[in-house]
């Protein structure tokens, strides 16, 4: 006998999970240092435990509500957008989950706004708080971003004057605007592919992945793929110039949206346009944007150069790994080219994604948004670095233009293993901090089984 869905049941579920990620968070999530808990205190565990015990139910909440969009009546996408609301409101005055980034954000606004460069310091040139709350990593290290994002961080410096509670609140609420737009654009993209809208944002926008790292987390791809999104929509209308000029910007967010200029070129010539034409256009929107955002902002071009911005040796990307296991296996031969294995699969890797793009255009070049999203996942994939929000890149078109449902249930299938894939810390976990996160993660699926039973067990009742 199926467990009984109807949308509230979805909503209350979700709502538990986000609540309690936000109280776990408060002992267990990435903390200002001042606030810092040793990962062994008993609060600290106890956060740990409630973290993954809200992912869980989050997890199991997403995943009925995906049983309530394929059923016979699915809510509509205002129903599921007040389900978004919902879900996140517990998130928006959480501590940063998951990621130490936007300490990273707020340093490096602050140094623009001090007329700092950079892309050629790390924040340890600020100095100060704000520097002490970026990861050891990153601190020396120069903005890997791009002049719209850093206006955007500069802004909101300015507006908080470096406090930090009101910047974290701030980069959230930027965060939050990027989330918006994706809602707001992906039952337009759903519907120019022919795809349901109400299953488009289920796994683009209520994606456990959205809420655990773009509002948790308060990442910046939230603006990438926000601008990206509604780009797409306004080169699907009339306003071709004003889709080049958005998917721009989100390009001068993060580097990987600028693929999306191929579909907003490729939108123009299946709305009757010459291939010259388009290019033509969106060549030179494309170029007016980044000069006078660039101008704006006040940052420089050395954000080019910033696309070389080392990645963190514990990153896991496939590249990465294959790297680190070929260099192992030539310092056991003693081989002098041991130091070159990692940058050499870096490289194989880039080539490898570059011929994946050019066979996905070839192929799908009828269906650009679908195509957009398996370009940007195979950037994600393929890249030197990755992390569980990279997924996201190219999942949120794929959810909008996907063929078939099989492709939704491999994405998320994806979604749920990345889900737990980080700590709340944001940092490396030891033995004992994965033994308190299964835990969390094992009670929330008793609980769940629990519920179950007990909705079962009337109803067997009454059959008998």
């Amino acid at each position: 006998m199926a467990f009984p869905v109807d949308l509230r049941r979805c909503q209350i579920l979700g709502l538990a999970g986000t609540a309690c990620l936000a109280l776990g968070g408060e002992t267990a999530g990435a903390l200002p240092v001042r606030d810092l808990l040793h990962p062994a205190s008993a609060r600290a565990a106890l956060g740990l435990v409630g973290v993954y015990f809200g992912v869980v139910l989050l997890i199991a909440a997403w995943a009925l509500l995906g049983r309530l969009v394929r059923g016979p009546r699915p809510p509509a996408p205002r129903a599921l957008l007040l389900v978004l609301a919902v879900w996140a409101a517990p998130l928006l005055l959480a501590p940063p989950l998951f990621s130490r980034d936007v300490y990273s954000y707020l340093a490096q606004g602050a140094m623009v706004e001090a007329h700092m460069d950079v892309y050629a310091h790390g924040p340890s040139r600020l100095g100060g708080p704000l520097a002490d709350e970026v990861a050891p990593l990153w601190r020396h290290t120069g903005a890997p971003y791009g002049p719209v994002f850093l206006a955007v961080a500069a802004a909101l410096s300015g507006l908080t004057r470096g406090e930090l509670p009101a910047g974290l609140l701030g980069m959230r609420l930027v965060a939050l605007a990027g989330v918006g737009l994706m809602a707001v654009a992906l039952p337009r993209l759903a519907r120019h592919s022919g795809a349901d809208p109400s299953a488009a944002l289920w796994l683009g926008a209520l994606n456990p992945l959205v809420l655990l790292h773009l509002v948790a987390g308060a990442h910046n791809d939230a603006v990438m793929l926000g601008l990206l999104g509604v780009g797409l929509v306004a080169a699907l209308g009339r306003w071709p110039v004003l889709g080049a000029v958005l998917v721009t910007l989100a390009a001068l967010v993060k580097a990987p949206a600028v693929l999306g200029l191929a579909a907003v070129v490729v939108l123009q010539v299946r709305a009757g346009r010459s291939p010259a034409k388009a290019l033509l256009t969106t060549t030179v929107a494309a170029a007016g944007t980044t000069v006078a955002a660039t101008a704006a902002a006040g940052t420089g071009y050395g954000w080019i150069g910033a696309l070389n911005t080392p990645v963190s040796p514990q990153n896991w990307a496939l590249t990465t790994l294959l790297g680190r296991a070929t260099r192992a296996l030539l310092e056991h031969l003693g081989s002098d080219l041991a130091p070159l294995a990692v940058p050499a699969w870096h490289a194989l890797g880039i080539v490898a994604a570059v011929v994946a793009i050019a066979l996905i255009w070839l192929r799908l070049r009828p269906r650009p948004v679908y195509a957009l999203g398996l370009s940007l996942a195979a950037v994600a994939a393929l890249g030197p670095a990755i992390r569980p929000w990279y997924a996201l890149w190219g999942l949120f078109l794929i959810a909008a233009a996907a063929p078939s449902t099989s492709v939704r249930h491999r994405m998320a299938a994806v979604t749920g293993v990345l889900a737990l894939c980080v700590l709340p810390s944001g940092g490396p976990a030891d033995t004992g901090q994965l033994v308190l996160a299964v835990s969390g993660g094992a009670l929330a699926v008793v609980v769940l089984w629990q519920a179950h039973q007990a909705e079962l067990a009337p109803a067997l009742g009454r059959a008998a």
